[in-house]
Order: C-alpha cells, then sequence, then structure tokens
C-alpha cells in the first residue's frame, strides 16, 4: 500500500510513498515504523533517544527491537544496560543490511510507479 504525501505548505507536487510490511507468520518483523526506528538507533546509538524522536515510549521501542531481533536469524540491533559505564544500542551487521535492503526497495518501487504516478497526480485537482 502507498501513501500521498505533500509538502508541509500543502502547494507541493504530489507524490506516492511506497510502504513495505514484512511478516513472520502473524508478525510484523518489518514495516516502515520499525526501519524508522532502526535508522535513529543507527544515529543515536540509543533506544530511547530512537523512540524520544519518534514520539514513542521506550517501552514501545524496545518491544519493537524485541519483535525484530526474534523474527530474524541474526539480531538486527545490539543493545548493552545502562549504569556507570552508559549503555547504548548499535545496529548489527544484520540490522544495517535489513535497513539499506528495506530503503532500497522502498527506491526501485518509486521508480517502477513514477509514470503512473504521474498520470494519477494529473487527475488530482489544481
Amino acid at each position: 500500500m502507498a501513501a500521498t504525501k505533500k509538502s508541509a505548505s500543502g502547494t507541493g507536487k504530489p507524490r506516492v510513498f511506497p510502504r513495505f510490511r514484512m511478516y513472520r507468520g502473524n508478525d510484523l518483523v518489518l514495516g516502515p515504523g520499525k526501519a524508522e526506528l532502526l535508522a535513529h538507533i543507527a544515529e543515536t546509538g540509543s533506544i530511547s533517544e530512537a523512540a524520544r524522536r519518534m514520539e514513542m515510549s521506550y517501552n514501545r521501542a524496545w518491544l519493537h527491537v524485541k519483535t525484530m531481533n526474534a523474527g530474524f536469524r541474526e539480531p538486527l540491533v545490539s543493545s548493552s544496560r545502562g549504569g556507570s559505564e552508559k549503555g547504548g544500542a548499535t545496529l548489527t551487521e544484520t540490522g544495517e543490511q535489513v535497513l539499506k535492503l528495506y530503503r532500497q526497495m522502498e527506491q526501485e518501487a518509486s521508480r517502477a510507479i513514477e509514470k503512473t504516478q504521474q498520470k494519477l497526480a494529473g487527475l488530482l485537482k489544481a
């Protein structure tokens, strides 16, 4: 499924953003939100900071990390507890690869629908 977004002012060129969800059985192991969470963890080195940036509770972010780690052959996020050592979190090699492949799917899908998207946008009100 894809969502249509406009620029913040509402006057920008309409665009379609493909959104993918990967399930393992009934468990959603990867989707737009989880990919965003991975990107924030990679950037900040912290699950709690990634959660803050997404306006999500730490507990919810941690549950997403647990679901992703359990759903793939190897964990996507490696974390250490806080305390005097100041814990943190990083993407594993598998986590980096999963995020890269997810972003690649988004880009490939966007290119594949470009002509149809333009036709659809042409039917919008001016």
